[in-house]
């Protein structure tokens, strides 16, 4: 058998994490079954024009923090991308997204704000919770360091890296001594 060097077994690995993650976010529960979540694994290349575009974001809007989650994101080997599409209601007349009916949701204008559209059924919202939270969960059980970035679904968004996503985070994933998304 060849000798794998740490680095390449570890890239490896940390791919194969992202692939199982995707995975995960697909078979996590959704309500009433119907699967409005939208999944997408970035690295290389693409990562790094998703940095640059939280770079961008940070100049344009004057908030530091883009930039410090754009060096966690080129620090990191790939980034998980999950996305809803939100703007699809559920049929339960709630009233979580502001409106009395699903009617009125489904009637009302769909607006991109600054960094999603909305309004957002919140059957959908919590089922992109549920699906992130499931995709970290495999990160975690592989040992596999990672953290959701809202910053990094921004850039995403703005980038069109999930067309029909109303609302993207992104999951960056890393593997090195210490965690680079904690004591930032």
């Amino acid at each position: 058998m060849p000798i794998i060097k740490s680095e390449e077994g570890e890239r490896e690995a940390l791919l194969h994490a992202s692939r199982l993650m995707l995975v995960s976010a697909r078979t996590a529960p959704k309500s009433g079954g119907v699967d409005d979540i939208l999944t997408a694994i970035v690295a290389g290349k693409e990562k790094e024009a998703l940095a640059e575009e939280m770079d961008k974001i940070a100049e344009e809007r004057k908030i530091e923090r883009f930039k410090r989650d754009a060096k966690n994101l080129r620090d990191s080997e790939a980034a998980v991308l999950i996305g809803v599409r939100g703007t699809r209601s559920f049929g339960i007349n709630c009233g979580a997204c502001g409106y009395a009916t699903c009617n009125e949701f489904d009637e009302a204008q769909k607006k991109a704000g600054q960094d999603f559209t909305g309004p957002t059924c919140i059957a959908k919202a919590l089922d992109l919770g549920i699906a992130l939270g499931s995709a970290v969960k495999t990160a975690s059980l592989l040992n596999v360091d990672n953290r959701i970035m809202y910053r990094i679904g921004t850039a995403a968004r703005r980038l069109n890296l999930l067309p029909e996503a109303t609302v993207i985070m992104g999951i960056p994933i890393s593997a090195k001594g210490k965690n680079i998304y904690f004591d930032r």
